[in-house]
């Protein structure tokens, strides 16, 4: 057909420009969607880039532009029901504003994160929200600002970073789902997170993760109203996989006064512990109550249902989201207040007289 365009080969903004009978460089404005076009000029543009079906190249019109349309997300661990429901609330956003995601997964790790922070920067991303690994360590996360790229923090916060960061306040309900288990007698509350630390129990609030340090601060607090100290014995960490958190569970249950609840510090923490109490033969609540942070949509209909600190987290994602997009457009963040609540359901009672663990089972 005359003036058609072979398809073996991309179409190009040449070939747009012809069918359009414009220049190039009228083309390319009207693609790109900045300079001076007219209506009419570009209606024409459209039109004959959808005739040829053109597919811009995202490079060249990013140079053109200064914006790639692109947001970089980084997370510690997509299969946390968190991480991948805070997602989906950045995605839907981003979306609705003519933005696509990155996404880069570090499993908690340093080196995984600054690197995906260098593949990001040179993919000129258009803004980041990293949820970090550790407060401790932030100089990939500095250079990023220094570069001009807007930064948010998603669940955790730097201290010493002046950045954006859209946190969810856990501490009062934390310290609200250890209040109930005193209020019922508890004294032995065991406190269980997957954060990988130098040691693997507590010895201070300050973990180097600001939501986990929350959660402690929560938990100690309501400990030390009553006049309960925290014992390091009973606040674990390292129960990163199924195998660990059933390693940690045995040797809570072999302490000489060993607890009678546990408080998971997130949801597949969570299921973990499920799973090793059950394979133990220690039912829950009766022999042991668990509450549990992040409230997975399984938590309703586990046996029993499960007790747990349920957070906004789509719409925590959608904040990074807008909060991204706004200094994207160089405007001052909007302020957002997102708060955990206490949903109770039955995993949690008054505490037996032991655990009575009957061994494990593989």
């Amino acid at each position: 057909m005359s003036g058609s365009v072979s398809r073996s080969r991309d179409v190009t903004v040449a070939d747009v420009a012809k069918r359009a009978n414009v220049g190039k460089s009228t083309a390319s404005r009207a693609l790109g969607g900045y300079g001076s076009v007219s209506p009419d000029v570009r209606d024409r543009v459209l039109s004959a880039a959808d005739e040829l079906g053109y597919r811009p190249n995202e490079l060249a019109r990013s140079m053109n532009t200064g914006r790639s349309r692109t947001i970089g997300v980084i997370v510690g661990d997509i299969e946390n029901p968190y991480f991948s429901v805070a997602m989906r609330g950045i995605t839907d956003t981003a979306k609705a504003s003519g933005y696509d995601v990155i996404l880069a997964n570090t499993s908690e790790d340093l080196e995984a994160e600054q690197h995906a922070v260098r593949v990001f920067l040179d993919k000129r991303v258009d803004a980041m929200i990293v949820a970090p690994s550790t407060a401790y360590q932030f100089g990939h996360l500095r250079e990023v600002q220094q570069l001009k790229r807007p930064l948010v923090l998603l669940d955790r916060s730097v201290p010493d970073l002046d950045a954006a960061a859209i946190q969810v306040a856990i501490a009062p309900a934390a310290f609200e789902a250890t209040d109930l288990l005193i209020g019922l007698g508890h004294r032995r509350i065991a406190f269980i997170s997957a954060l990988i630390t130098d040691g693997d129990r507590f010895a201070q609030i300050e973990t180097g993760v600001s939501s986990v340090s929350e959660r402690l601060t929560g938990v100690v607090d309501a400990l030390r109203s009553h006049d309960i100290e925290a014992d390091p014995a009973l606040m674990r960490f390292k129960a990163d996989s199924e195998t660990a958190t059933a390693r940690i569970v045995d040797e809570l249950l072999g302490l000489e006064d060993p607890p009678t609840a546990i408080i998971a510090s997130d949801s597949n923490v969570a299921m973990s512990v499920l799973l090793a109490l059950q394979g133990r033969k220690i039912a829950v609540p009766d022999r042991m109550s668990l509450i549990a942070f992040d409230d997975a949509p399984w938590a309703r209909i586990s046996n029993p249902p499960l007790t747990a600190i349920t957070h906004p987290i789509y719409e925590a994602g959608a904040a990074a989201a807008r909060t991204a997009l706004r200094l994207i457009d160089q405007l001052p963040p909007p302020g957002f207040e997102l708060a955990a609540r206490l949903t109770l359901r039955d995993s949690h009672g008054v505490p037996s007289s032991g655990p009575e663990p009957h061994g494990a089972q593989e």
